[in-house]
């Protein structure tokens, strides 16, 4: 089962997460089975950090996360939302590019998919005002791109370990809360980084998240919080369609049904296709302005 792992070290100012999550990327993964290997073990890096920044932030709306550039692959994107009562944090993703031919079969750095661009993470809680933060290309991994985000918008020191492969995705992230008395380790942060960066990829990937933190951390005994489900999860529906139609406007959308017959739209996320016949595309155009259009 896909999760997320909260955990801190007793009497230090350090706090962690870990997530495993191989069934979120094989779904993502069977939406786009276009991907090419090298843009999708990316995208499963992506929706570990989606998933890690969300609980770190503590975040009641979307995370967005976005790479753009001018390389062979022209964007990647994944989104999380938090965990409910009902159900898990919900991930997912996609990417953007316009020959598969042209993305490297081994790319060594971030940089030889993307080119040139930019990170952008974008909060949109449910209540209050929407935030974006933007941060250069300026590291060869997405996690390092990260690090320097944090590192530039003067948040808290906060290191990640990324990891992705045809089979699953994983992410673990430690970051140093600030200074109080309870702090009776001051080299802890130290310590803890230089552990945490003997984890391979492949340990990453294969190990248990338990088996994980006592391989990197047995001496300093983590404090465990019970884990949190973690799965593939899309935020779209007809009426969401609906509504996007209705604000192009009777004009254009009687346009599009006199030359298509029907408006055929899908979420790029899940590939979910919604048809909209033309009497459809119609009740539309009549519904009320007060009022949400009609959906059939």
């Amino acid at each position: 089962m896909d999760r997320i792992q909260r955990f801190l070290f007793d009497q230090t100012n350090v706090r962690g997460e870990l997530v495993t999550a191989p069934d979120t990327l094989r779904e993502v993964r069977s939406r786009h089975a276009d991907y090419p290997e090298p843009v999708a073990r990316q995208l499963g890096e992506m929706l570990a950090a989606v998933a890690l920044l969300t609980a770190t932030v503590k975040l009641d709306g979307v995370l967005t996360l976005e790479v753009r550039g001018n390389g062979p692959v022209s964007l990647l994107m994944a989104e999380s939302n938090p965990a409910t009562a009902e159900q898990g944090q919900q991930l997912r993703g996609i990417a953007r590019f316009n020959d598969a031919s042209a993305v490297p079969e081994a790319p060594d750095n971030l940089g030889a998919l993307v080119g040139e661009g930019q990170i952008v993470m974008t909060l949109d809680p449910k209540e209050g005002q929407r935030y974006q933060g933007i941060v250069g290309l300026e590291a060869e991994t997405l996690a390092g791109c990260l690090e320097a985000y944090f590192e530039r918008s003067e948040q808290l020191p906060t290191r990640l370990w990324l990891a992705a492969d045809n089979e699953g995705a994983a992410g673990l992230l430690l970051q140093q809360l600030p200074d109080d008395s309870r702090n009776q380790d001051p080299d802890a942060w130290h310590r803890l980084t230089m552990l945490a960066d003997t984890i391979s990829s492949r340990e990453l990937l294969d190990l248990a998240p338990l088996d994980t933190l006592n391989r990197l951390f047995h001496e300093d005994n983590p404090r465990l919080f019970d884990p949190a489900p973690v799965e593939f999860g899309c935020t779209c529906s007809r009426e969401r369609f609906a509504n996007g139609l209705y604000q192009l406007g009777a004009e254009e959308l009687r346009s599009i049904v006199a030359e298509q017959g029907e408006i055929e739209t899908h979420c790029h996320f899940c590939n979910t296709r919604y048809v909209f016949s033309a009497a459809a595309v119609e009740s539309l155009i009549q519904s009320p302005d007060d009022s949400s259009p009609t959906v059939h």
